[in-house]
């Protein structure tokens, strides 16, 4: 069978990786895609009339695409499922997995979908919706303890700032409501308590009446380790505008008038190594299960689970693969992911079996920070970045682990296309060869501007020792 795999990033590569290891695929195609598409057997760029697809909101250009090459198609990203990409496979006689655009909410509105995880008893914290910002400011000034505040709509997983302070929950309101940071995904925002405890990257397969599990991740969001203040310095000169010394940036972020901003995801590991069998059980009951039955999802539903005191409570709802938690949760994938799909599409997941390795993955992710050019200095991801910088060292660290391409191109070699740049992900029997591995790897690549966390899955190892 010939499939097609929907995505523009390293989410998207992961998911096609997983494809061509089933002996049922013959070729899988990316559309988008990028130049790293093609790093794996059978893996190849979506093209029509030798040039590919603009992009993931090029609806047609990917339905005339899927109806002369594949059999099967497969949505990453969140966008396309918003815009009715599903809908439009499906009336083209293309079997889709990925929920249609009418349960797109789920992921589109966090505050619509709290007020239905409400309804239907799924445990979450407590929460306020708020129209207006000086409604939204009232309620932060009266407040006591740390919040979270969101944006209602689609950030690219950009729009969340976990805030320890008043200042910082205020000036949130400030780049979401009144200077439109998202744009119209701002013009409403959720307001929750912060919880404290253990974040999971959950994912469920859906056939629209059962769900499986289908595995773990250990998300890292921030983007910069905790203690990386010399970065802060670059990103926050770069954003603001303003000088700083190293010292003055650390002085403000440990007294909470600095955030550590939030990202689509710096790397991951698989599987989260806090997630026993029970709780796997507890969230399925808990969580996934009361969703499925009262929407019929059918898909990847990703529910970002705080367990606190073991107990699940749910801070928001995915209607796709997670990401970067998928560049370290498919490669243990042993299940035949075409098998899979098939069985979500025919509503008949009661016929197959999920199975993962008992491996740990390391997911490490390379990107454009902050650098000085001919535009002067840019603070690097997650804000504005410099593109089309030559990357070195690819084929070296292909040797040792995965490389799944966030935004690269080819032009006499490799160049950088976005602000996620490459996810290197490193595989061992432990978490702490998985780590070893990724960063062995990553260490062999290089570009202007590049940075990475140093710290994925190092906790994890510190306990240990």
């Amino acid at each position: 069978m010939r499939v097609l795999v929907v995505d523009a990033g390293g989410r998207g590569n992961a998911i096609a990786h997983a494809f061509s290891r089933s002996e049922k695929v013959k070729k899988v195609f990316v559309a988008p895609g990028n130049a790293g598409s093609e790093f794996f057997d059978k893996c190849r760029v979506a093209k029509i009339d030798g040039k590919p697809i603009a992009s993931i909101r090029s609806i047609e250009e990917i339905v005339k695409f899927a109806k002369e090459n594949v059999d099967i198609a497969f949505i990453g990203p969140e966008e396309p499922l918003s815009l009715g990409i599903v809908d439009r496979l499906e009336e083209e006689g293309i079997p889709t997995v990925g929920p249609k655009k009418e349960l797109s909410w789920l992921e589109a509105s966090k505050c619509k979908t709290k007020d239905f995880l409400k309804s239907i008893g799924v445990p979450i914290p407590k929460y306020r919706n708020f129209d207006s910002a000086e409604d939204a400011k009232e309620f932060i000034l009266n407040s006591s303890g740390s919040i979270v505040v969101k944006a209602d709509g689609l950030a690219a997983g950009k729009g969340v700032y976990v805030c320890d302070s008043k200042e910082e929950a205020l000036r949130a309101v400030d780049e979401i409501m009144i200077e439109k940071k998202f744009g119209s995904a701002g013009d409403r925002i959720l307001i929750e308590e912060k919880l404290v405890g253990v974040e999971v990257a959950f994912t469920a397969i859906c056939d629209g009446k059962r769900a499986l599990p289908f595995g773990t991740a250990k998300d890292y969001k921030s983007a910069f380790d905790n203690d990386d203040f010399e970065a802060m310095r670059d990103y926050y000169i770069g954003t603001r505008k303003k000088f700083y010394r190293k010292e003055e940036i650390e002085a403000l972020f440990k007294q909470g008038k600095l955030v550590n901003p939030n990202t689509g995801g710096m790397g991951a590991i698989s599987p989260h190594p806090e997630v026993s069998e029970e709780v796997e059980k507890r969230i399925m009951k808990k969580v996934v299960e009361p969703i499925v039955r009262a929407t019929g999802f059918k898909g990847i539903l990703y529910p970002v689970i705080m367990l606190v005191d073991g107990e699940p409570k749910v801070l928001e709802i995915n209607i796709r693969e997670c990401d970067p938690g998928a560049q370290a949760k498919l490669p243990r994938l042993e299940s035949d992911l075409l098998e899979l799909s098939l069985a979500v599409i025919n509503g008949d997941l009661d016929s197959v079996e999920i199975r993962f390795s008992n491996d740990f993955c390391c997911a490490v992710c390379a990107v454009s920070g902050a650098l000085r050019g001919r535009e002067g200095l840019k603070p690097g991801y997650p804000a504005e970045h410099y593109t089309s910088q030559p990357i070195q060292g690819i084929e070296s660290a292909k040797e040792i682990a995965l490389i799944y391409a966030n935004g690269i191109a080819k032009q006499d070699g490799y160049v950088t296309t976005g602000g996620r740049v490459l996810t290197v992900v490193g595989r061992g029997e432990t978490i702490e060869g998985a780590r070893r591995r990724a960063y062995e790897a990553i260490k062999l690549i290089s570009f202007p501007g590049m940075r990475y966390r140093k710290s994925i899955g190092l906790e994890y190892c510190l306990q240990r020792s």
